[in-house]
């Protein structure tokens, strides 16, 4: 038997014999892109002391990573499609090797920044090229299991990355969370060309280039004005982009309906199970993301765990993502997309309620329910929603379905991230000014507002200076965990009522399963394979 899997899927003549160990590069690959987003969370701190990053600073040393990420996917996606997936897939993990070297060595906030959007533009080809394999590589009866298994691994990464990342920080500096990347893509590059059948797609024509560039103009501006516009004011920059993205939105709808072969075909917006999960991918992850960002401040900065602890107090999020897989692969064939996708919203949002209860006092517990609740969520409904948009595209168009899916879930994650993000650093600040008053100099005060870890650091100042004392400091330091708190739950209040409303909208939006059969009895116009599979049963077609 060759090293090499040489054989192309086009031209194999039954099901690839090695598809589940194709499936596990495929995953791997996956891994380690999703965790470069989460790890970070966890190193902030170590960074930011460090490097001595203002707020601006960090979030795009964040940001960094998203912006290339989210806008670059759909058109590399279909560079994919044309040429190789499997091609795509190893440069993209070279790339994104290369640029997690270069983090691991910079001590420069500019150039730590340039190392990230190195590492997106890497995982911008990686993500869609994995979902694009994933489909190519699988027969239609193994597609919903061996995407339920893709969908589990990202929610998975969600809670292993901070894990990683804390072991890392507890021997080593925080340029060790980039360089553990390095490993492990070498190693799914091996198994790539070892288990992963080369795969393209089929008389494809030529790409178009221009629908892709008016996607990367409108994508990355709605991205930009996303991240500045609600942190640092609606000055020129942002509201520039805001009309940026808009017009980019126009003239992108205008020129993919005229096109002949358009990179995305935006008719399949009217199609309701294809609107409905890509809406229900955006909606989860505007709400899982952000639910993580704060989350992991309140334990580390509040409850005063280290790295590793924050990271392990984590891992009951990723095994209720693995309880929600099983869940959803045996019960989805049963009920349907919208019933298993709608819950798994449903569940979200409730986990998000849960939160508006956190006050100063809250412990760790008060945390592990709606963790566990938004873990098991994900698992139940990104599973069938990625499914259903996978199938809305033919085999000659995986990549740009996998760019689709995966620019949804990264672009409800930023704007997640930005905007409730935005409104916890306004109710801190607000809350700190009413708790502490003049009570502190005006050039502190400034300083702790800035951010609960600032403030923090400013109330270890006061107890240093001999004419403060520890009861000065120590009510400080109240003031800047009550301020937060307060921060949490107003903002989970908010996020749960945008989720609440994206739930009620998702309802809508997704037909039930006679409204999937009437759209498309077979994959490949809206439907999963299993919901296809059930419509043909059901209906007696087996001629």
């Amino acid at each position: 038997m060759s090293f090499l899997a040489n054989t192309p899927v086009e031209k194999m003549s039954g099901p690839y014999a090695r598809r589940w160990w194709a499936l596990l590069v495929l995953c791997l690959s996956l891994l380690i892109t999703v965790m470069a987003n989460t790890s970070l969370i966890v190193a902030a701190p170590d960074m930011t002391t460090e490097l001595g990053l203002s707020s601006s600073d960090l979030q795009w040393v964040v940001d960094g990573y998203t912006v290339p990420y989210a806008a670059l996917m759909l058109v590399l996606g279909s560079i994919g499609d044309k040429y190789s997936r499997r091609g795509a897939l190893v440069l993209g993990l070279l790339i994104f090797a290369g640029g997690s070297v270069m983090g691991s060595m910079v001590d420069e906030t500019a150039l730590v920044i340039v190392a990230r959007a190195i590492m997106g533009f890497g995982a911008a080809v990686v993500m869609p090229a994995t979902l694009s394999l994933v489909v190519a590589t699988f027969p239609r009866s193994e597609r919903t299991k061996a995407i339920t298994a893709w969908a589990a691994t990202s929610g998975v990464a969600v809670a292993v990355g901070p894990l990683v990342s804390g072991w890392l920080l507890e021997d080593h500096a925080w340029g060790s969370t980039f360089l553990i990347n390095v490993p492990i893509a070498v190693v799914a590059v091996f198994g790539a060309l070892a288990l992963v059948p080369p795969s393209k797609a089929e008389g494809m024509g030529r790409i178009d280039y221009i629908g892709g560039l008016l996607s990367i103009v409108t994508v990355g501006s709605l991205i930009y004005a996303a991240i500045e516009g609600p942190h640092f004011g609606w000055g020129a920059g942002p509201v520039t982009a805001a009309v940026v993205a808009g017009a980019g939105l126009v003239g992108f709808v205008a020129w993919e309906l005229r096109h002949p072969h358009p990179m995305l075909d935006v008719r399949k917006f009217a199609l309701r199970p294809f609107s409905g999960s890509m809406l229900a991918v955006m909606f989860f992850f505007f709400g899982m993301f952000a639910v993580l960002y704060y989350s992991t401040q309140f334990l580390q900065f509040v409850l005063g765990y280290g790295a590793l602890d924050t990271g392990l107090r984590l891992l009951p999020l990723g095994g209720a993502v693995f309880l929600g897989s099983a869940l959803t692969g045996v019960f989805t064939p049963k009920l349907g997309v919208k019933v298993m996708v709608v819950t798994g919203m449903a569940i979200g949002t409730a986990g998000m309620f849960l939160l508006t209860q956190i006050d100063k006092g809250s412990t760790y517990g008060d945390f592990l329910a709606p963790l566990m609740m938004l873990g098991l969520a994900l698992g139940l409904a990104i599973s069938p929603a990625t499914d259903t948009i996978m199938g809305s595209f033919p085999e000659s168009e995986l990549g740009v379905g996998g760019g689709v899916n995966d620019t949804a879930l990264e672009l409800g994650g930023a704007l997640g991230i930005a905007v409730l993000g935005s409104l916890l650093g306004t109710a801190y600040r607000d809350e700190l000014t009413d708790l502490v008053g003049n009570r502190l100099p005006g050039e502190a005060m400034e300083t702790a507002k800035d951010s609960v870890g600032a403030g923090l650091a400013v109330a270890e100042r006061v107890a240093q200076d001999p004419s403060a004392g520890p009861q000065q400091a120590q009510a400080a330091v109240d003031a800047v965990h009550q301020a937060f708190a307060h921060g949490v739950a107003q903002t989970s209040l908010i996020g749960g009522i945008i989720m609440a409303a994206g739930t009620l909208i998702v309802l809508a939006v997704l037909p039930g399963r006679r409204g999937f059969a009437k759209q498309s009895a077979e994959p490949g116009a809206g439907t999963t394979a299993s919901e296809a599979a059930t419509v043909r049963e059901h209906s007696g077609s087996t001629h």
